[in-house]
């Protein structure tokens, strides 16, 4: 063996200690792999590799390559240059030594990694200190008595390391060319391997995994000389079956080669994809059974079809010829395309439930998505070489070929219609929680398909659907057990949001006595449920039914289908999801469904037997229906479903001394009652999308501000503002509720454009914010602040003017006096030691908070008591040295907001140049020291953007300030030289242009946190 003098000596004593540190059996294994990592950064820690692999114990060999591995990647730069060479021969010595003595794989790979890192420090560059690298530590390695399947596992990790390497520019580049070199010699090896005429299992599947890791390098020419060599090992012998071994490892280099080689992405048309046809038709009648070897087969079958899509889609019924295999067979290209579609049909329908019986068919359903996109924009091969043919001739062709498609997307659908069948319930009993949970999961990718299915199919599908619920209609107890048609039932959900919005014979059969006359009303759950959810699903089409009256003896097919989901309301398994169709049937259909107002009268009257968790979603069903109402009738009905919903929260405020945790539940599901009606009772229409006012327009809002102040609406707002203050002040503090309160208060605030009767103004509401905040500051409570303050500076409604204009005097008076109350309170908390880094939510939406009052309030920052501005931009100091992300993108949007604004504002006078003297240089140093390594580097962007806003303002003082800070003792230590300090300085200063800016400040954070010159670091910048 090379000698070793060249590396630290240690002890035998010294040695034998830190092998009782890794041998050793106590419980504590962290404190034990600490003193590990201790050892290892010692620099006399590389004289543990040779005892260490010398030592019985395979835990320690493995430790003593593992510590080979170690200090060539992260202790290089101490290691003696002059050794290198020397710990090169010493390695592959050492490696030879390892494999021929019987060592553990573990222990050999890792010394296969050792050498390759080694290669990474010493190879590159001109002169290479080890040139042909591969070729010669191959050739060592062989000539040492290694055998094939060792080398070849080298190789095997050569290549991923080399992959995954931390190069830049000229390194990485000659570290590619070096595997591109020695790409023959393996491609050889490889060869020699699978080609021999008794294989070897183990050297056999260590070439073919060589391979796989090879493939991303290698040119198309060597590729191609293999493939006819995998199809063999892939194919039976005569009169014997598939070895299961060998044929899943040849299909896995042939799924690489079809996804990440230079014959990906459709390459390779008669080198792989023809041939791999071939031998589908020929031996791929394994599809459709469920073992190891069916399993990697419909793996194979996949990754040819995404890979040769576009050729499936061309040649579905091309005449071309292809020869076979098989005693000089001949095929057609359609049909052997159309054999590849059969198998994949095959896999798609697989016998059993997914998920329990088999776990391949979901494999499939990605490529029909991509056969579908490809069918819209390929050119038939024939059609394209038949361009003289007559028109006639032409047309004739491309229907035959639409024929064929749609055959195919027919029998998908039966497939699939049959696949999301659930079983009967006995069978279901024995089904584990995750086999349950898998299966509905299959169901809604099933339903991605059926979209792309129906693209082809169109009205044809629906028909279909339709057809087979009316024929099991129609059989002696065609229906027992519900299954099949729950199964189809659901198909039409899940193809919902492909379905045109138009009159459709088909959903109006579903919709009306042949189908949903005939459904259960009682019992079956399942069938009832997934009904339930399709009727919610297509909610809209109802509103291309005719709004003409029919008469009482024909109820039309909206009130069929509300008729069905109020029947399931009172029962307990079905409330939810009928709650929720309800919810949209009335939200979509408001217009049709207000004249039958008493009806809902009838059904608010009837609410008793309903739970509170969904009575919301049904008073906000009846609250859209009321919208539909001229205004001044929506009154009453307001009135007769909001007061006892008030009265019953404020009977639970008087009680919440008496059995708290009850009075939690009901005053939540009273604010998640209120929120429904606030929600209800908006306008589907958004307004903001309305251009071009009206005198129509301005006549409603009239007549809408005349029935709010009616007295009988300003009552109802009066008793709900002061019942929900109450409960504000005494149970803001519960999570549950206040989680209740911020959906109430968002859903009964609105800008002005979307008022209504119910609607509350938002300055009270940010008065109740802000005491809240005193109680206990959340980011709930900030994130709402936010939105009320956008809204007490709402746009101006039926104006012609561009420019926005001020806010009125009111709301500058609210923010006046309220916003040092919100301020004491944030800064109160946040100044605590330690909470600004607990409670990262807090920081972000507080100064999320800020932002908004700087880009709508600004000068209510320069009217805060004395001290209070100061204390803002103190907290924003601190938080530009936090950790966490987002907090620190937060406040770099506030400072950037406010700078920006108050420097280009005219009626703030001197205040703009008082800001930055007080507070410009603290806010450059925390920039600077944020680059340098303080922010994490993700937040390297937002610090670029507040620093270009502060040079391109102040260019004087941030020369100064820069030059200061950057040069002072007590700068945060980096690797930035002074030269690159000063550099950074100039390029800054002689900035004109934000891209400038950016790139000079991201150049000196690479600089100044090490990262120059690696992949990492550039690959990390946002540019």
């Amino acid at each position: 063996m090379s000698s070793a003098n060249f590396l630290p000596a240690l002890s035998p004593p010294v040695v034998q200690q830190a092998a009782q540190v890794h041998t050793s059996t106590q419980v504590d294994q962290r404190r034990i792999q600490q003193e590990l990592a201790e050892i290892q950064k010692r620099p006399e820690a590389w004289g543990l590799i040779i005892p260490f692999l010398d030592h019985p114990d395979p835990s320690v060999q493995f430790f003593g390559a593992h510590t080979a591995q170690v200090k060539i990647v992260r202790d290089w730069d101490s290691f003696p240059e002059e050794n290198a060479e020397m710990l090169r021969e010493l390695l592959l010595k050492l490696t030879s030594h390892s494999i021929l003595t019987g060592k553990g794989k573990v222990v050999c790979r890792k010394l296969f990694v050792a050498i390759t890192s080694l290669a990474l420090r010493i190879a590159p560059g001109s002169p290479s200190r080890w040139p042909d690298w591969i070729v010669s530590a191959v050739n060592s390695l062989s000539s040492s008595g290694m055998p094939p399947e060792q080398l070849l596992a080298f190789l095997t990790i050569v290549a991923e390391e080399v992959e995954t390497a931390d190069l830049l520019g000229p390194s990485k580049m000659q570290m590619q060319q070096s595997l591109l070199d020695a790409s023959p010699m393996v491609v050889r090896a490889v060869a020699t391997s699978i080609t021999r005429q008794t294989p070897i299992l183990p050297e056999l599947q260590s070439a073919l995994k060589c391979l796989q890791a090879w493939m991303f390098i290698l040119r198309a020419n060597d590729i191609t000389v293999l493939i006819p060599h995998l199809i063999a090992i892939m194919t039976p012998a005569p009169g014997s079956g598939f070895d299961e071994p060998a044929f899943s490892a040849a299909s896995d280099v042939l799924q690489e080669i079809m996804t990440r080689s230079s014959l990906a992405g459709g390459a390779g048309t008669s080198t792989l994809t023809e041939p791999l046809m071939v031998w589908l038709n020929e031996y791929g009648d394994r599809a459709g059974s469920v073992d190891g070897v069916s399993h990697s087969l419909c793996k194979l079958l996949v990754a040819l079809g995404d890979h040769s899509t576009m050729y499936f889609a061309s040649n579905i019924t091309s005449s071309k010829l292809i020869h076979g295999t098989l005693h000089g067979t001949v095929y057609s290209r359609g049909h052997l395309v159309q054999k590849c579609l059969y198998l994949l049909l095959r896999y798609t329908g697989l016998p059993g439930y997914y998920g329990v019986d088999e776990d391949a068919s979901e494999m499939t359903l990605g490529f029909w998505y991509l056969f579908q996109e490809s069918l819209w924009s390929v050119e038939y091969e024939d059609q394209a070489e038949d361009q003289d043919d007559i028109p006639s001739l032409v047309d004739v062709k491309e229907k035959e070929q639409w024929a064929i498609v749609n055959a195919v997307y027919v029998q998908l659908v039966e497939v699939l219609r049959r696949k999301v069948m659930w079983p009967d319930q006995r069978a279901l009993s024995h089904w584990a929680r995750d086999e349950i949970d898998k299966f509905q999961v299959y169901r809604r990718d099933v339903g991605d398909t059926l979209i792309n299915a129906y693209y082809i199919l169109r009205n044809d599908m629906l028909g279909y659907f339709i057809g087979d619920i009316l024929k099991r209609f129609a059989e002696p107890n065609g229906s027992q057990g519900w299954e099949e048609i729950e199964a189809t039932l659901h198909c039409i959900m899940s193809i919902q949001e492909a379905v045109p919005l138009d009159d459709n014979p088909f959903l109006a059969q579903l919709f009306g006595p042949d189908v949903l006359g005939r459904l259960p009303t009682a019992g079956q759950d399942r069938i009832r449920r997934t009904m339930l959810g399709l009727i919610g699903a297509y909610s809209t089409w109802f509103t291309t039914q005719s709004k003409a009256p029919t008469p009482t003896a024909t109820p039309s097919l909206l009130m069929n289908a509300i008729s069905y989901v109020v029947a399931a309301l009172p029962e307990l398994a079905l409330c939810l999801p009928a709650a929720n169709a309800l919810r949209d049937l009335c939200d979509a259909n408001r217009a049709a469904l207000a004249p039958h107002i008493g009806a809902f009268a009838e059904l608010h009257a009837g609410l008793n037997g309903i739970p509170d968790t969904e009575k919301s979603k049904v008073l906000q069903s009846i609250a859209s229906v009321i919208q539909a109402l001229p205004p001044e009738q929506e009154i009453p009905p307001i009135q007769a479903i909001v007061s006892p919903v008030i009265e019953k929260l404020a009977h639970a405020l008087q009680a919440s001394s008496q059995l708290p945790d009850d009075i939690r539940v009901i005053i939540i599901s009273q604010l998640q009652t209120l929120s429904g009606v606030a929600k209800g009772l908006t306008r589907t229409q958004d307004s903001l999308l309305i251009l071009d006012e009206s005198s129509e327009d301005r006549a409603e809002a009239e007549r809408l501000q005349r029935a709010r102040d009616d007295y009988r609406m300003v009552k109802v707002r009066e008793d709900l503002f002061t019942t929900v203050r109450h409960t504000a002040t005494l149970w803001s503090m519960d999570a549950g509720v206040s989680d209740a309160l911020s959906d109430f208060f968002r859903s009964i605030t609105s800008l002005p454009s979307d008022i209504t009767l119910l609607s509350l103004p938002a300055a009270p509401i940010f008065e109740i914010i802000c005491l809240a905040c005193q109680r206990q500051l959340t980011a709930v409570w900030l994130s709402l602040a936010s939105m009320l303050i956008i809204q007490l500076d709402p746009p101006t409604l039926f104006t012609t003017s561009t420019l926005k204009s001020a806010p009125s005097p009111e709301a500058l008076g609210v923010l006046s006096t309220l916003l040092p109350t919100l301020l004491e309170a944030s800064l109160g908390v946040l100044g605590q030691p330690g909470a600004m880094e607990a409670n990262p939510d807090i920081v972000q939406a507080f100064f999320g908070c800020m932002d908004t009052i700087a880009k709508h309030f600004l000068v209510v920052f320069y009217q805060l008591p004395p001290g209070a501005l100061d204390a803002l931009m103190h907290c924003a100091m601190t938080s530009l040295s936090l950790q966490e992300r987002y907090s620190l993108v937060a406040t770099c949007t506030f400072l950037e907001t406010l700078i920006r604004r108050t420097a280009s504002s005219d009626d703030l006078g001197d205040a703009s140049t008082m800001l930055i003297q007080a507070h410009g240089r603290p806010i450059l140093r925390a920039i600077l020291c944020g680059f340098a390594g303080v922010a994490p580097r993700s937040a390297t962007q937002n610090l670029i953007e507040l620093l270009s806003i502060v040079a391109s303002k102040f260019p004087a003082e941030t020369r100064t300030w820069m030059n200061e800070i950057l040069f002072a003792d007590n700068f945060v230590q980096s690797k930035a030289t002074p030269e690159a300090k000063r550099a950074f300085v100039k390029a800054i200063i002689g900035s004109r242009s934000p891209k400038k800016t950016r790139e000079a400040a991201q150049q000196f954070t690479l600089v100044a946190r090490g990262l120059e010159g690696t992949s990492f670091g550039y690959a990390s910048v946002n540019v």
